[in-house]
């Protein structure tokens, strides 16, 4: 595996060695070898998997101390822009986000650590998302950011994606109060 950290501190893009031949291809998914050589330490404790149409955006979604959650995402079927904003209030790039396209083609994963707002737009129809989380889901301890506060800027390359009712009335980053 190929580890490469980002601008902000903690975001690491991490692309396997793919073995592949005309009966199709293998690679290594995860290893807690490589995460711990790079200071991912935590134990990850929960898997996820969505499937979105194209044009949906799910985010920007944390979770809020002590169920706050780091995050190991890629993508299974179809693409992603995949977006993680910085929201710990003491980081020098509180406010700043990196994107990054990850899809079945390139089959990159993305490290994610607790402190960030994660979310993505699906770029293809029937998109499958995966996440293995170091922290369990706990619905009192969730929080989102709007998607396309102004001070943020995220250039998520749509105007109009679909949403959920949560996302479409969450707070801008203007209104959003840190819990990290």
């Amino acid at each position: 595996m190929d580890v490469t950290t980002t601008n902000i501190d903690g975001l690491l893009v991490i692309k396997p060695k793919v073995f592949g031949d005309d009966r199709g291809y293998f690679f290594e998914s995860f290893r807690e070898d490589v995460m711990k050589s790079n200071d991912v330490t935590s134990k990850f404790v929960q898997d996820n998997q969505s499937m979105s149409s194209k044009g949906i955006l799910r985010g920007l979604h944390f979770q809020k101390d002590p169920f706050a959650q780091g995050k190991l995402v890629r993508v299974i079927k179809g693409s992603v822009l995949d977006v993680a904003v910085d929201i710990r209030k003491k980081s020098p790039t509180y406010g700043q986000y990196f994107s990054i396209e990850l899809n079945e083609e390139n089959k990159t994963m993305f490290y994610i650590p607790p402190g960030f707002a994660h979310g993505f737009l699906t770029l293809e129809d029937n998109t499958l998302f995966s996440y293995k989380c170091t922290n369990y889901y706990n619905k009192e301890s969730e929080g989102a950011i709007r998607w396309n506060s102004k001070s943020l800027n995220v250039d998520w390359g749509i105007e109009n994606p679909i949403l959920s009712s949560k996302d479409a009335s969450a707070l801008t980053f203007d209104e959003f109060q840190s819990p990290f």
